[in-house]
């Protein structure tokens, strides 16, 4: 007889006995498991039974847990979240879940997602992240969008703006390119979801903080992205360009870049003047722009930067079009400046947008009276006309009334009988020499009044 055959006597193996003794739980059912009669057809049946149960609860519970997670309610359950949650509600796209659009679409993607977003989890335990930003790898896609939305549209909602959503998408353009802020207003680029300002965001806040500019396209970023194609690039094709950039990442590049003044003293004249250019050069790109999108500079692009192009309601006024226009438009843009406003508003036309303070922003939003008239104001018209890169781009050249230099220097007196005439060439002109700390924007030109009349003017008596 076969050794594992045998049949061994409990009271003369000890040993055996205390084995059993310690015989854990698993071990005793699996004991009893295979002590079971399987040609026993009653026993198949519990099996078949018991097994059925078992997966109606490991898949029902996975099914529960996976609805439970998928709900905006939950992601509501973490006060960090409260500002993206908030904002949500105030959006057009409350009616549908958040993960339909962050999440793709399919089961795979899913459950992929769940595991990734583990680390969430380690981050609202260990330490929350001063501000909540989507990382460049959880770019929303367009095939989320395109479960909605169709791509055969032509036109945007207002009639107004012609876009040819087909071509961007079959051109390899995100959508969220363009619509980055149609639920959460770009509160993220506008720096107002850090935490120390999560206990303020409520429904009504967020309310107030949805405004057209934040959730419509920006045009800054119609005409950058089109300027760069003009160049040869495809701009979103890095995801960097598409998302907010992430706050600590920029903070650290801050912090090196000041570690990098301590360690080299103060700024040098050569960091200032590449500095300066930087500048330059941006104003003259802006200006650039401006000119080819008012049909003044035409070249030969792919994507034309006219307004019209783009725009199908928008057409030169009849006020533009008489013969004296560029000279007597002046008046106009003291008495109208915020309807002037609408078109040029040289700010509209950037794509970065300025950090802003929750605080100070739902104060001035409260005190905030309408009154739903402009007061005519030369000084704000002067100030607009210095730092508008519009007006700029025709008041930085010679007027053709002015003449030559010396004719117009022993007549131009009569051009300057009045405050009101004055205040026309002070528009471009200072009456002082400026001071180098002047916290008033530079003028079109370094001619100044006092450069000539050093014994002063015939009017400081009256004055």
């Amino acid at each position: 007889m076969a050794i594992w055959g045998k049949k061994k006597d409990k009271d003369k193996d000890p040993e055996t006995r205390e084995d059993r003794k310690k015989a854990g739980l698993i071990r005793r059912l699996w004991q009893k498991f295979r002590g079971i009669d399987w040609k026993n057809p009653v026993n198949r049946w519990k099996l078949l039974f018991a097994s059925l149960v078992g997966c109606i609860v490991v898949f029902g519970g996975g099914y529960g847990v996976l609805s439970l997670t998928n709900s905006p309610s939950f992601c509501a359950s973490c006060h960090e979240m409260a500002p993206e949650y908030s904002t949500y509600t105030a959006s057009a796209h409350n009616n549908i879940t958040c993960v339909q659009c962050h999440i793709k679409p399919g089961f795979v993607n899913m459950v992929t997602h769940k595991m990734k977003s583990m680390k969430e989890v380690y981050y609202h335990v260990t330490g929350v992240p001063k501000q909540i930003v989507q990382t460049e790898d959880e770019a929303i896609s367009n095939e989320n969008c395109l479960q909605c939305h169709s791509k055969n549209r032509l036109v945007t909602a207002s009639g107004d703006l012609k876009v040819n959503h087909k071509g961007h998408i079959e051109e390899g353009v995100p959508c969220i390119s363009c619509h980055a802020g149609v639920v959460h207003a770009k509160i993220v680029a506008r720096g107002i979801n850090t935490e120390e300002v999560r206990g303020h965001y409520t429904e009504e806040t967020a309310q107030k903080l949805m405004e057209k500019k934040y959730m419509a396209p920006n045009m800054g970023t119609c005409i950058d992205c089109h300027d760069k194609v003009n160049n040869g690039e495809k701009p979103w094709e890095e995801v960097s360009y598409l998302v907010p950039p992430n706050p600590e990442h920029v903070d650290k590049k801050l912090e090196e870049q000041e570690q990098a003044k301590t360690t080299a003293g103060e700024a040098t004249e050569e960091s200032v003047e590449k500095s300066e250019a930087a500048a330059e050069a941006h104003d003259e790109k802006t200006q650039k722009i401006i000119l080819q999108a008012i049909g003044k500079q035409k070249k030969d692009v792919k994507i034309s930067m006219e307004c019209k192009t783009c725009h199908k309601k928008v057409d030169i006024p009849k006020s533009h079009q008489t013969a004296d226009w560029n000279q007597k438009h002046g008046d106009t843009a003291v008495a109208k400046l915020d309807t002037c406003m609408d078109c040029h508003q040289d700010s509209k036309w950037i794509k970065e947008i300025p950090k802003e303070d929750l605080i100070t922003l739902l104060k001035m939003k409260d005190a905030k009276q309408t009154t739903g008239k402009y007061t005519p104001n030369m000084t704000l018209a002067k100030e607009e006309s210095r730092i508008n890169k519009f007006c700029s781009a025709c008041h930085s050249e010679r007027p053709d009334g002015h003449g030559d230099s010396n004719q117009w220097l022993t007549s131009h007196a009569d051009k300057a009988k009045t405050n009101e005439m004055k205040a026309e060439c002070f528009v471009c002109h200072d009456r002082d020499k400026p001071k180098a700390d002047a916290a008033n924007e530079k003028a079109p030109t370094d001619v100044y009044c006092q450069y000539c009349h050093r014994t002063g003017f015939k009017d400081d008596v009256k004055n």
